[in-house]
Formats: C-alpha cells, sequence, structure tokens
C-alpha cells in the first residue's frame, strides 16, 4: 500500500490481507477474550476491583492459559471474511478513485469507509458466532450452548434462530466497521505515503510507523463507540419505570459523558488499544512481509 508501492493484483491483496489480519488476529486474540470477560462480570453485577493484568493472571489461574483462546477458530474465521475483503476492496477502489482525482487523506478515508461498510456486512454471520462462542463460558452451566467449534456454532445459530439471526444488529457492527476502515485502512496508507516522502526509504520501518500511528488513532477515535456498544449490550430496565437506559450509540454516548464524563468513554483503553492497535501493527507487518516472499 502507499503510492509507492506497484500495484498488485486483486488475488494477491485479497490473499495477503486476509493471511496478514488472520495472523495479526492470533496476536491479539487473548485481549479480546480478557476485555469480553471483564465486560460481562460488570454487565452481571459482580463486583470486579482487578484491572486488565491481574484480572488476566486470574483468569488464566481459574481456567488455565488456553481459556485465553476460546473462540479463537470464530475469530479466524471472522478475518477470513471480514481483512480479506476490507483491504483486498481499499486497494481496488482506491486504485479506480486515483484514475479520477488524487489521492489525499480526504479521498483515502471515504474509500476506507466504504470499504469497511461492505467488509462488515460480508462477515456478520462470522461475527455473530466469535460474540457467541466468547460469551458461552461467561453463562451459568445450565444457559451455556456448550458450542463445539465455529462450524458447530454457525450451523445451530441458522437451526435454531433462523439465517437472519447472523445479520440482527447488522447496522451498528456496519457503522463502526465504517468508521474502522476510515481510521485503520485509510490512515494506515496516508501516513505510510507520508513517510516515504519524508525520507523513510526502508519499507518495513514505513509499515510499522504508519501501522503504530494508524492504530492508535483507531483505537481513540472508535474506543467511545466500543463502550456505548458494551453499555447498550450489557444494559438492563430501570427497575421503577421498566425502561432501558440507552436507546442508540448517539444517545449513549451523550448519557454517559454527562453522567460519568467525557473520559468514561476512554474506560478500559489499554486493553482494548492492546487488541485494535496490536492487531493493526501485526497485520500490516505480515502482510508487507507476504508481499515481499
Amino acid at each position: 500500500m502507499g503510492d509507492k508501492t506497484k500495484k498488485l493484483p486483486a488475488s494477491v491483496s485479497f490473499a495477503t490481507g486476509g493471511l496478514g489480519g488472520i495472523g495479526g488476529w492470533i496476536m491479539v486474540h487473548p485481549f479480546n477474550t480478557v476485555s469480553v470477560r471483564m465486560n460481562l462480570a460488570s454487565a452481571s453485577g459482580t463486583v470486579n476491583e482487578l484491572s486488565f493484568v491481574p484480572f488476566a493472571q486470574s483468569l488464566i489461574k481459574k481456567e488455565g492459559f488456553m481459556s485465553l483462546y476460546t473462540g479463537l477458530g470464530a475469530g479466524i474465521t471472522r478475518q477470513i471474511f471480514y481483512a480479506t475483503s476490507r483491504l483486498g476492496f481499499f486497494e481496488l477502489m482506491r486504485d479506480e478513485v486515483a484514475k479520477y482525482r488524487p489521492m489525499d487523506i480526504w479521498s483515502r478515508l471515504g474509500v476506507g469507509v466504504v470499504t469497511g461498510a461492505m467488509a462488515a456486512a460480508i462477515s456478520c454471520p462470522a461475527e455473530v458466532s466469535l460474540v457467541r462462542m466468547s460469551n458461552d463460558k461467561s453463562l451459568a452451566p445450565d444457559q451455556r450452548r456448550n458450542y463445539k467449534g465455529v462450524v458447530d456454532c454457525a450451523t445451530r445459530i441458522a437451526k435454531e434462530d433462523g439465517i437472519s439471526a447472523f445479520w440482527r444488529g447488522a447496522w451498528p457492527f456496519i457503522n463502526r466497521a465504517a468508521l474502522v476502515g476510515a481510521c485503520q485502512i485509510g490512515t494506515y496508507d496516508q501516513f505510510r505515503s507520508m513517510l516515504g516522502n519524508y525520507g523513510v526509504k526502508n519499507e518495513l520501518q514505513q509499515v510499522f510507523g504508519a501501522s503504530m500511528m494508524s492504530g492508535l488513532i483507531y483505537s481513540i477515535v472508535t474506543n467511545p463507540f466500543e463502550s456505548a456498544k458494551n453499555r447498550m449490550a450489557f444494559q438492563r430496565p430501570d427497575p421503577v419505570t421498566g425502561k432501558l437506559p440507552y436507546t442508540g450509540t448517539a444517545q449513549t454516548i451523550m448519557a454517559v459523558a454527562k453522567a460519568d464524563g467525557p473520559m468514561a468513554l476512554w474506560n478500559g483503553f489499554l486493553p482494548y488499544y492492546l487488541r485494535c492497535g496490536g492487531h493493526t501493527v501485526g497485520m500490516f507487518v505480515i502482510v508487507d512481509l507476504l508481499r515481499k516472499a
């Protein structure tokens, strides 16, 4: 990626994007598992006084190290669809847009929004399966579905809840993915081009520097939306009125900022950055190494 990178065949763009996404996700999946379990502990009313590292240590002690990789199969399946299509479509659309206008930051952000939304729509079934598998152990033993793997999970969802269940809540996921596409893919492409123009000639240094910067921006910008999503997913009706406190993403963000202060929207930033920033760096470094092979 970047202005000085020669144009690749579409098959290479899609394949390396998918393999890079898978490799990056394997690195950060444990951070995702711990983040989900911490949110579930809070949502269930369990008092959780542990920060990220002590919580992870406690989880490993109780359930073993491999518990951090619960749902990895679904996570990899998600990357096969999401990362493959997101990076592949981005590069195809970027090259087409470049025929009609200069590829400045606004062009890259626009392409990132469109291709991120497209990738999310394609990968919704894998996303639903990942959430179901990651959350299953947090349920009471008599409520667990005990999925045997990602194929079993997807098959049972389709059989028990219907095919449409794979796209329930698709719009919040698509909206967030559009933002991620701009903040992660779009800014990475711009930063790498800028580093090359500023005299950084080593391609691996370009990749690492650009992915570090895009990963940080991606995490900062999307953390409030992640917090809002979690609050909405785990909210409980008011015991007096019976109404839910959060009704939409924008309303949730404003309500949290008003009640707890704006910085509450970035609670849990460390595990979130380790997951999102780590995946950004790992994915793009792997993609670059594969394309040089």
